[in-house]
């Protein structure tokens, strides 16, 4: 009788063990071209060769949603792959987990970035850049001043929804060395400069709020101009063969990675992927499906020379590049917001 009772208690084990090891673990990422790029690079080959299983889901750095969820203890994601400011927030506010390189297995020093926070392990550097339909601009523009000048460029222009980057070029464009753009952003009179000068565009603006809208804006003809992350123009010039260009000038380059959710039910799986997405050969193999700087600094030998001239991080496209500043924006993205939102809505 013991016996068959110890049997019985394996087999439950057993079963238990291996309901455990088919707990799914739940990956978000931006949707898109992009999620297409992650999802061949990352979800389809760590499933086949882990035999792990991926719930992958979207969203658009939205830090309330990963707010909500540790707050009211009902954290349903595990992975969330985050931009800078978004990433260091997040880490301050503890509703993301201090990562443990030592558990990872992979090396910190490996990585561009990864010392501007301990809640991330590096993914890629991308950029936002204005793009324009080339049969529809018969001037191809050479400075982003191009933005705000609507005798030249009649017509509307998209941007995104939310502060960033609108009002680092909204000072570019008013005359503010790309040097000084953040500490003049840092001051009362210096955020006012920025919205004056958005006020000058604001009714030919169309806001968009996800990746994949600026290259379906350009496609319907509603902009002439937007800006937009620099994979997705891509994606639409070299695989659906849209007229679209990028210019370069003035791109705000930033960078986004992956961030363990605080109390994340499937933690251990979780640090199985993001080591697996961390590999120099996968960073190495996203690049083939859309034009973003790895993070990990190894993958870089290793990525396809044919692309080298649409990545961000060419030195030709970096001459008049700015670097976010992530602690800038995660300390007054809230404030920025609130006022933009409302600036918007007027």
């Amino acid at each position: 009788m013991k016996t068959k009772l110890l049997s019985g208690a394996l087999i439950l084990a057993a079963i238990s063990t291996l309901a455990f090891a088919a707990e799914p673990v739940t990956v978000v990422s931006w949707g898109g071209a992009y999620q297409d790029s992650v999802r061949k690079a990352f979800f389809e080959p760590f499933m086949k060769e882990t035999g792990g299983k991926i719930v992958e889901e979207e969203f658009g750095g939205e830090i309330a949603k990963i707010r909500a969820m540790v707050e009211s203890n009902n954290v349903t994601w595990d992975v969330v792959e985050n931009d800078s400011f978004t990433t260091m927030a997040s880490c301050a506010e503890g509703i993301v987990e201090k990562i443990d390189w030592d558990k990872l297995g992979l090396k910190r020093d490996d990585f561009i970035s990864a010392d501007a926070s301990e809640c991330v392990v590096p993914s890629i550097l991308y950029a936002t850049v204005l793009a324009y339909d080339t049969t529809k601009v018969k001037e191809p523009p050479t400075s982003i001043t191009a933005f705000f000048d609507l005798e030249k460029y009649p017509g509307k222009r998209g941007l995104e929804k939310r502060p960033f980057v609108n009002l680092e070029w909204a000072l570019i464009a008013d005359g503010v060395d790309v040097k000084d753009v953040y500490d003049v952003l840092s001051t009362p009179e210096g955020v006012d400069r920025a919205f004056a000068k958005l006020d000058t565009i604001k009714e030919h603006v169309v806001w968009w709020t996800a990746g994949a809208q600026p290259p379906q804006l350009l496609a319907d003809g509603q902009v002439i101009l937007t800006s937009a992350w620099n994979g997705r123009i891509y994606n639409a010039a070299k695989v659906d063969k849209k007229p679209f260009a990028i210019l370069w000038d003035h791109q705000a380059l930033d960078w986004q990675g992956w961030n363990v959710v605080k109390g994340a039910k499937n933690r251990d799986e979780a640090y199985k992927f993001i080591a697996f997405a961390g590999r120099a050969d996968r960073q190495a193999d996203q690049t083939n499906y859309i034009s973003y700087g790895p993070g990990n600094k190894e993958a870089i030998a290793n990525t396809n020379p044919e692309i080298m001239g649409d990545l961000p991080t060419n030195p030709e496209n970096m001459k008049t590049a700015f670097i976010a500043n992530a602690k800038f924006w995660a300390d007054n993205m809230d404030a920025l917001r609130e006022r933009f939102n409302v600036w918007v809505a007027q």
